[in-house]
């Protein structure tokens, strides 16, 4: 096996996110290919070395694999600890990341991950209120039934690993999801993995104009960690 996974600015793109921690999690090699965003439309681009024109993408020799739950699902037929080892947790880890992958678009919508931006809402719509009291619910359920500290267990997997872009909308925007859920993301934001992906997002200096556009437009900015 030898592994290339493309992804694009680590400031921005909550989907690349995904599978690069699991696998920076799990010491489960691979050649990191950055391509960044460029414009509104890099689909031609991508296209280069994706079928759908989006990042993630993931090489395996001859096999290529896109979409984030795919990639995931590749690598937990090759791979131990992907997903939780108990049956039941299983199972739930695999209904709550997608859930993630397929909902909470008022959440994606009209809080666009941005890692090294601090900002306060101008409005907390009510289908966005809905997601945030949905994410509180469904950290809480996991921690509870499971017994932590991630979401399914005691260990690591990709369920923590999809939910991980709420982790930097929430300090990002400020979102308040409760006790239990805030202590995964300060679990999450600490994991050393996480910490390597932000160092890397901080020190970017290129800006994507329509994603800078999304947060003003959403949002008043207190602060600005990232290079300029």
């Amino acid at each position: 096996m030898s592994y290339t996974l493309f992804t694009a600015n680590r400031n921005y793109s909550s989907w690349s996110l995904r599978p690069w921690l699991l696998m920076k999690a799990l010491d489960i090699p691979f050649e990191d290919r950055l391509v960044p965003f460029a414009g509104p439309d890099n689909s031609e681009e991508f296209r280069g070395f994706a079928p759908n024109g989006k990042v993630p993408c993931l090489h395996d020799g001859d096999v290529v694999v896109w979409d984030s739950l795919a990639i995931v699902e590749y690598l937990a037929e090759r791979h131990p600890g992907v997903w939780p080892a108990d049956r039941n947790a299983r199972a739930w880890a695999r209904c709550a990341a997608a859930e993630m992958h397929s909902g909470f678009s008022p959440l994606r919508n009209i809080c666009p991950m941005s890692v090294g931006v601090r900002a306060e809402l101008i409005a907390v719509p009510p289908a966005l209120q809905n997601d945030i009291d949905r994410i509180a619910e469904l950290f809480a359920e996991g921690l509870d039934r499971f017994g932590g500290p991630w979401l399914a267990g005691e260990s690591f997997t990709a369920v923590d690993a999809f939910f991980a872009p709420v982790a930097y909308r929430v300090r990002s925007f400020d979102l308040k999801i409760g006790p239990k859920a805030q202590a995964w993301v300060e679990r999450i934001l600490a994991h050393p993995a996480m910490l390597d992906w932000e160092a890397q997002a901080l020190a970017e200096t290129w800006r994507d104009d329509a994603h800078e556009d999304e947060i003003a437009g959403v949002a008043t900015i207190r602060e600005d960690h990232r290079a300029a």
